[in-house]
This record gives structure tokens, sequence and C-alpha cells, in this order.
């Protein structure tokens, strides 16, 4: 399963972090409802399940998730430092209005 954002092929979106690994990547957080993935929020780390799973944004997702199921993707970068990352974070960012971790 596979999602894409922007150019860029994410794993997932899941139901639960206990599938995500705990690499460096960038994550994107997707509300699923009605059959659509509504975007909420993108984000890099060195450790993508640990961010994820004590996130200070997560009640920011559950607020806008409009009923819909919370999901996670995840694109692993085991290459890229943060500048990297972060790159590509930024990315993603300007082509998405995300309501949560406007920056």
């Amino acid at each position: 399963m596979s999602l894409t954002v922007g150019r860029h092929r994410f794993e997932g979106p899941y139901r639960s972090t206990n599938v995500l690994h705990d690499r460096s990547g960038i994550y994107v957080i997707v509300s699923f409802v009605n059959g659509q993935y509504q975007p909420l929020d993108c984000g890099e780390s060195a450790t993508v399940r640990t961010r994820i799973e004590t996130h200070d944004r997560a009640q920011c997702w559950s607020r806008h998730a409009q009923g819909g199921t919370l999901m996670v993707a995840a694109l692993y970068t085991p290459n890229l430092q943060s500048a990297g990352r972060v790159a590509i974070e930024h990315e993603i960012r300007r082509q998405y209005s995300f309501p949560c971790g406007q920056r």
C-alpha cells in the first residue's frame, strides 16, 4: 500500500503506528473521510515512529479529522541527514495547505 504526496511515494497510510519503523524519514498525517485522504500535517524526524507516538500536535490532528480515521504514511530516508529531510518537508508544505503545523 502506498500514498503519493507531491512527487514522493510514501508507505501506508496506516491506522496504527505499530507498523512504522523508528528510522529517519518524513511523515504525513491524513484523515480518511468519505473514501478520500485529507492531509492534516507533515514533518520529519530521525525516529518517525517515536515522533508520531509522542507528537505535540496530535490534538490538532484529532480536531481536524472531521470524523474520519486518522492515518499516517511514511517516507523513510536512510541516506538523508536532517537538512535533506527538512527540504522534502518544505517542498510538500508548499504544495498542500495543512491545518496543523503551519510553518
